[in-house]
């Protein structure tokens, strides 16, 4: 079946299990670049405690157990791992493009920032997509060498599902939700009625002025 074969494709456990990585240089260069490069990234975190600004929950999460999961994993050479890396080659070429305009002092249409996210996005439901499909092959083809284990599998979809949950309520929060200043303006301002006196004095009912 198309299907088998795509995950047999997907977990395959090559021979003596390290064949993407130390047979095919082109690949285990990259996957060594990949790992080393969770490292300098932390950068990030130090430049903007380092610069005072205001240090979200999301960036620091995401850092520290992307750090930790893609070590793990590389000690595993988990087979699942080399869509993981080439999603987040493709989205960081584009994010760190980004960033690289801004530095210069080039800033890009709203829209290019929302892009970058929404394909940040669509990177943490495919990483589930993946585990689902991973955990399928293994619980109905176990005669199959399949180069993931179980306890990996669960913290990867632990992570994505997290981040896809951080990451959509960033996207909500940044692009969808209504500024207040936005809507101060739209909204008319409501003043109170003029108080009616009686005989120069605030009419009062049941001790409430009126």
């Amino acid at each position: 079946m198309e299907y088998e074969g795509f995950l047999f494709h997907l977990l395959k456990e090559c021979p003596n299990f390290k064949l993407f990585i130390e047979q095919d240089k082109v690949s285990g260069f990259w996957t060594t670049m990949f790992v080393l490069s969770k490292v300098p990234e932390l950068g990030d975190t130090v430049f903007i405690v380092l610069r005072k600004k205001p240090l979200i929950f999301l960036h620091w999460y995401h850092h520290i157990t992307v750090l930790l999961y893609t070590w793990y994993s590389f000690t595993e050479f988990t087979s699942s791992a080399r869509w993981f890396v080439t999603m987040n080659y493709f989205v960081h070429s584009v994010m760190y493009s980004y960033y690289a305009l801004v530095s210069m002092g080039k800033y890009p249409p709203k829209f290019f920032a929302m892009t970058i996210t929404f394909l940040q996005l669509t990177q943490m439901i495919v990483g589930c997509g993946i585990n689902i499909w991973a955990h399928n092959y293994m619980a109905t083809a176990p005669t199959h060498p399949c180069g993931i284990s179980q306890i990996n599998i669960k913290l990867s979809m632990a992570m994505y599902f997290s981040y896809f949950v951080l990451f959509a309520r960033f996207f909500y929060k940044a692009y969808l939700s209504p500024k207040p200043g936005k809507k101060a303006k739209i909204e008319p301002e409501i003043t109170a009625p003029p108080k009616k006196e009686f005989n120069g004095y605030p009419r009062q009912r049941n001790g409430v002025v009126h």
